[in-house]
């Protein structure tokens, strides 16, 4: 199995000007030091993330992804996975609605021509400062899109879908009525028929904006329908279907800055002196040899998953960049990649949430210190993006050279 690279020229777009990536990442760590101050506060309050979002778009990290020339911050995939990282270590789940938006909000350059009614969507994002929500993978009980005059009309119920209750629009699937075509579609979530329940009930990542979707004869225009999201690869390009990579690694992102968030935290409890297995250490002294042991297995794990993660981040923005010159092997070799980025990440963040409580002992069962929502927020994102399937595959592509199949992330 090779490995595929990162382009040796820059990204492909030729009005990438603007603010830089130091800009960006430095925007990112003070937007996320502002979410650390009171995170354990409002994720036990579980109120939906208007406030927060808010704090997002006022730092210009909504419209990040967009082009300078139509309004936003010209930055790359690479930038937006690191603010995406960033934003998680100091808050999970406002990580998870930053990067649905950025997947969601990207969808038409995926799935549509660049001169596409569809894709002029992202001038009007970025003019209002759209939250995107909603999500693409297939449901067993799909929305169904049927004809109407000159448009559609939507109808169905979506459910697990990231960012809903503060998203301004909605990208969803839907098949047609007629022709059973999965399509991606482009929904105002003010629109009459549309209603929105949120998922009160969960245990982690309860400030996701996650909840369920309903849609009743919800009127669709024809450039509100994005593209189509058929596996067939007589219609779905190798460049379109890198739509599934570059989702699954927004949930790499999620993870390892999940990781880190608990390792950073759980370190600077151990600076101050505090031993679980020796309440009488001196403060100051954190020498304990099972403590030690502990962070470095950890360190091993995180470090070793990013570097995992890197990779995959490289040769998904080198598939971009070849753009429709990309073959379907290329797009093979990056989507395995990825794939096992999500397994070592997902391995990082469950282990790295788990085992830090027991480095902090029997206080981390304490809810004003607030540890245990690294693990209910890292568990919560494993059971919604399992990566059984996605070792699967790579076993799959290493033994018999197959290419692993279109799979889009049910939480980005």
């Amino acid at each position: 199995m090779g490995v595929a690279t990162a382009p040796s020229g820059p990204a492909s777009d030729s009005d990438r000007i603007g603010p830089g990536r130091a800009h960006w990442l430095r925007v990112a760590r003070e937007t996320a030091d502002d979410l650390a101050t009171d995170a354990v506060a409002r994720e036990q309050a579980g109120k939906a993330p208007f406030d927060e979002v808010s704090g997002l778009r006022e730092a210009g990290l909504l419209t990040l992804l967009i082009p300078a020339g139509l309004g936003g911050g010209s930055a790359d995939w690479p930038t937006a996975y690191a603010v995406v990282r960033e934003i998680a270590a100091a808050d999970g789940a406002i990580g998870q609605v930053l990067g649905c938006h950025y997947f969601l909000s990207w969808s038409a350059r995926f799935f549509t021509e660049p001169s596409s009614p569809a894709a002029q969507l992202q001038q009007k994002s970025a003019a209002e400062q759209w939250c995107w929500g909603g999500g693409l993978a297939r449901q067993e009980l799909p929305l169904t899109l049927t004809r109407k005059g000159s448009g559609y009309v939507l109808d169905g119920r979506q459910s697990y879908a990231t960012g809903v209750l503060v998203a301004d629009r909605l990208a969803v699937r839907a098949e047609r009525a007629d022709t059973g075509e999965p399509l991606a579609v482009a929904v105002d979530s003010a629109r009459h028929g549309v209603r929105i329940d949120g998922d009160t009930d969960t245990f982690g990542q309860r400030l996701a904006a996650g909840g369920s979707v309903e849609f009743d004869a919800v009127p669709v225009a024809a450039h509100d329908v994005l593209g189509s999201l058929s596996a067939d690869e007589d219609v779905l390009s190798p460049l379109a279907a890198l739509a599934s990579p570059v989702g699954r690694l927004v949930s790499v992102q999620l993870l390892l800055g999940m990781a880190e968030g608990v390792l950073a935290e759980a370190r600077e409890y151990s600076r101050a002196g505090h031993s679980p297995w020796h309440p009488d250490r001196p403060a100051g002294s954190p020498q304990d040899p099972q403590v030690l042991t502990a962070y470095g297995e950890l360190t091993v794990l995180a470090r070793s998953a990013s570097a995992l993660a890197d990779q995959a981040v490289d040769a998904v923005n080198g598939g971009l960049a070849r753009g429709e010159d990309l073959t379907y092997d290329e797009y093979a070799e990056i989507s395995v990649l990825v794939a096992m980025a999500e397994a070592a990440a997902s391995r990082a963040a469950q282990e790295s949430t788990a085992r830090a409580l027991d480095i902090i002992g029997a206080r981390s069962a304490s809810s004003q210190l607030g540890f245990d929502r690294f693990w209910r927020n890292a568990r919560t994102h494993t059971l919604y993006e399992p990566v059984a399937h996605r070792l699967r595959d790579v076993g799959d592509y290493f033994l018999n050279g197959a290419h692993p199949p279109f799979v889009l992330p049910v939480r980005p």
